[in-house]
């Protein structure tokens, strides 16, 4: 089974994840001021991804957008991709390619633990449709950091329709899932949700 093929409630009986369900991830995190290049470069692509509508539009209109600035506030301390084969564990399904993945490495060449950030696209306009796919991924993070001997105890993870972001936590076997979604209009608030993200495993 591919990542994109778990469904939240497979995921989470799966590999018997604790949930909770309506947890406070981001509320009292302080937003970050985009900066002037990415707040024009939104305010032209959004229109331009909604038009359009396609998921692929979607991430390389906004998504990518966000995430390298994200990147450029670390002064390229940590390390982004996009579309990576990401084959961890054949046997329990966490296998396929991952739409985003951040890294607190800055090998930017290829992927080096430990990973920290897994971003999903979501379906149909509505976050909770990456939820399963988003989880198996961090697990597969969880599984890959280990691997290479580079342990973090905790993995995020963010499924988003690119106008709607939503943010989720592991640690161990205990998920949780912020129970507040945002929009891109509120991009200076993701950008300090994930930069929080960052700051505590680089």
């Amino acid at each position: 089974m591919a990542y994109s093929n778990f469904t939240i409630e497979e995921v989470l009986k799966t590999f018997q994840l604790e949930t909770d369900e309506a947890a406070d991830i981001s509320s009292e995190i302080e937003s970050i001021v985009p900066s002037e290049h990415l707040t024009t470069t939104l305010s032209r692509n959004v229109p331009l991804a909604l038009a359009i509508g396609t998921e692929k539009a979607k991430s390389e209109l906004i998504v990518t957008n966000v995430l390298v600035e994200l990147r450029e506030k670390f002064e390229q301390r940590i390390s982004l991709f996009s579309g990576i084969d990401f084959n961890v564990d054949v046997e329990k399904g966490l296998t396929g390619v991952c739409d985003f993945l951040i890294s607190n490495s800055p090998t930017q060449f290829y992927l080096e633990a430990s990973i920290i950030i897994v971003l999903v696209e979501a379906k149909k306009d509505e976050p909770t449709t990456g939820f399963g796919q988003c989880i198996a991924e961090m697990l597969a993070a969880q599984h890959f950091n280990t691997q290479k001997g580079n342990d973090i105890p905790v993995i995020y993870g963010a499924s988003t329709t690119g106008t709607v972001w939503q943010f989720l936590k592991l640690e161990g076997q205990q998920l949780y899932i912020d129970k507040a979604p945002y929009s891109i209009g509120q991009c200076d608030k993701i950008l300090g949700v994930l930069s929080r993200m960052v700051e505590q495993e680089v």
